[in-house]
Formats: C-alpha cells, sequence, structure tokens
C-alpha cells in the first residue's frame, strides 16, 4: 500500500517520527512530508488544511501528540486532553472529506483501564476508566479509535489504530520536565555522577511495573500496519515483556556507571500498577514482532545520550 505513494507524517521531527521517517525510505513512497511546528499547529483547523493543499497526501501518518510524564500529566491534563483531541479529531475529519486513503492513527497505552489485567488484550479497552494521572491524555487519544470506527461503519474510510506501549531509544526526550521513565533515569545517573553524588532520587514505591518498547522496533511496526493493516479494529505493537521500576532503575544506572544508593520518595505516585500488552495481534494481522531486547536497547540509548547530552544540557 506504501509503494508510489504520497506519506504525510504529523510529528515527523519528533523522537518516533524521526525513526519511522528512516524506515519508510525503504517502501518505495513517491514522498514522505512531515507536518510538524513550528510549520504547522495541527490544533488549527485552517492549518490542516493548508497542509493538505501544500502536499496532497494519500498517506497519514499521525504520532504528533502533546505528551509528557507523570508530573507533566498532572501539571498540564486540560493543555493534553484539549490539544490532543483536536489534533485526532480534526485531522481525521478533514482526511476524510479529501478522500484520503488511509489514516493511521497512534494511541496510547494511557487509554487502557487502570485495573486491566496482564497483559492487556485489545477486548480489555472498555471495561474501566484509565489511570487518573494520566487519564485526559488517554481518552484524548482513544477518541481516535472511536472516530475511526464510526468513520469506517459510515462513510468506509479506511483508518486504523494502533496502542504503542512505553517507547525509548536513541533520540529521546531528555527535558526532566516532560521526559518518560527512561530518558529520566538515564538523565539522573549522569547528573549524579557529574555530582559526584552517591544518591539517586527515584519516584515512588519501584513496585509497579511497565514494558517498554524499542522506538526502532515500533517504527517497523508502524510501517508495516500502515503497508497492510486495513481495519478498525485496534492493536496492540509493543515488545511483550514486563519489568518493575526499580528492575529498571538499578538496570539503567548499573549501563550507566551510577554505582551509588536508589532512595525511593514514595510520597510521589507510581501510576498505573502494572502495563504489559498481548502482541499476538500485531503478529497476526501483520507479522509484527519486536526484536530488541530491553538491555540492548538501554545500552543504545545510554552510548547516544553520553555522545549528544553536552548538545541537550545547554
Amino acid at each position: 500500500m506504501l509503494k508510489n505513494k504520497r506519506v504525510t507524517v504529523t510529528g515527523g521531527n519528533g523522537f518516533l517520527g524521526r525513526h519511522l521517517i528512516g524506515q519508510l525510505s525503504s517502501y518505495s513512497c513517491r514522498s514522505i512530508d512531515v507536518a510538524d511546528q513550528p510549520d504547522y499547529d495541527l490544533t488549527r483547523l485552517e492549518d490542516i488544511r493548508r497542509l493538505f493543499d501544500a502536499v496532497s497526501p494519500d498517506i497519514v501518518i499521525h504520532l504528533a501528540a502533546k505528551v509528557g510524564g507523570i508530573g507533566f500529566n498532572q501539571e498540564k491534563p486540560a493543555e493534553l486532553f484539549y490539544d490532543n483531541l483536536l489534533m485526532g479529531t480534526q485531522l481525521m475529519h478533514e482526511a476524510w472529506v479529501r478522500k484520503i486513503e488511509k489514516f493511521v492513527a497512534l494511541g496510547t497505552i494511557c487509554a487502557y483501564p487502570k485495573f486491566t489485567p496482564v497483559p492487556f488484550q485489545e477486548e480489555d479497552l472498555w471495561n474501566g476508566y484509565p489511570e487518573e494521572t494520566n487519564a485526559p491524555y488517554g481518552l484524548a487519544k482513544k477518541m481516535m479509535l472511536v472516530q475511526s470506527q464510526a468513520y469506517r461503519q459510515q462513510y468506509g474510510f479506511n483508518s486504523i489504530f494502533l496502542l504503542p506501549v512505553n517507547l525509548y531509544g536513541p533520540g529521546d526526550n531528555f527535558d526532566p520536565r516532560s521526559s518518560h521513565v527512561i530518558p529520566a533515569l538515564i538523565k539522573k545517573c549522569f547528573d549524579a555522577i557529574d555530582r559526584g553524588s552517591d544518591t539517586l532520587e527515584a519516584w515512588g514505591t519501584g513496585s509497579a511495573t511497565r514494558e517498554f518498547f524499542y522506538v526502532e522496533d515500533a517504527a517497523e511496526a508502524i510501517c508495516l500496519a500502515a503497508d497492510s493493516y486495513n481495519k478498525s479494529e485496534p492493536v496492540n505493537i509493543g515488545a511483550g515483556f514486563e519489568i518493575s521500576i526499580r528492575e529498571l532503575t538499578e538496570l539503567v544506572a548499573g549501563l550507566s556507571g551510577f554505582s551509588g544508593k536508589i532512595v525511593w520518595d514514595t510520597s510521589k505516585p507510581d501510576g498505573q500498577p502494572r502495563r504489559m500488552l498481548d502482541t499476538s495481534k500485531a503478529l497476526k494481522e501483520f507479522g509484527f514482532k519486536a526484536k530488541t531486547d530491553l538491555t540492548t536497547g538501554l545500552a543504545k540509548t545510554i552510548a547516544w545520550y553520553r555522545e549528544h547530552r553536552h548538545l541537550l544540557n545547554k
């Protein structure tokens, strides 16, 4: 489906977007265009129309999102809800209006109910309310699934909805105000080493579990789905394992070279108790299976940060 097509990637200058565009180049697309700030504010309908007028895409892959870790979600829940809802709803509607061939929507694991049985299966998506600290973000992204299914039912519009788990890898966001757990931990380790500190503070109790998905694997999954999956049923994409935040912190510290004591600030929230996806549907529907184990992926991410942190910390 991607061969000889004009593909537009929203958020293409972001962390996942840069890796995705690199992989799309092997699919013989006619063109690959990026829609991102500052050229386009995708919360504004006039900017979306200007984008589609300029590039006339055949396929839209919507990655753009306002996103962050637990602290950012607690600080800006209204912005996270409003901006993400507007982007997804307006982009998909305008894509249908213009008879664009396919719309690929990226959701989030935050859309799942707080106490979803592990591993998370797509059929459990509506069986409860999301974890409170990131519910506004998760629900805003989840509305693209509702829209996708409604537009397919009424209009025959070809849109798909993918549910990625927590991403990490080279080029991640290391800004402590909005970063997720892995880049935040890596930066904390290097900062502690720089200060000569023998302690490192981590949030919560460390008992929550998470699944982490290497960004190159995520880009491959999206390409495969964009190329060959054409149903509105949601599909999980992930690595299919879980690790406690305590074990993760110890692993990141060891790989980063920090050998001091980890102190847990239990006044901070743990977030959702457990997260791990059932990824069997992705394998069945479009042949995806993650290739990168966590230790290998973390080592590559830490190596990238070590090389680039002097630029990131300016």
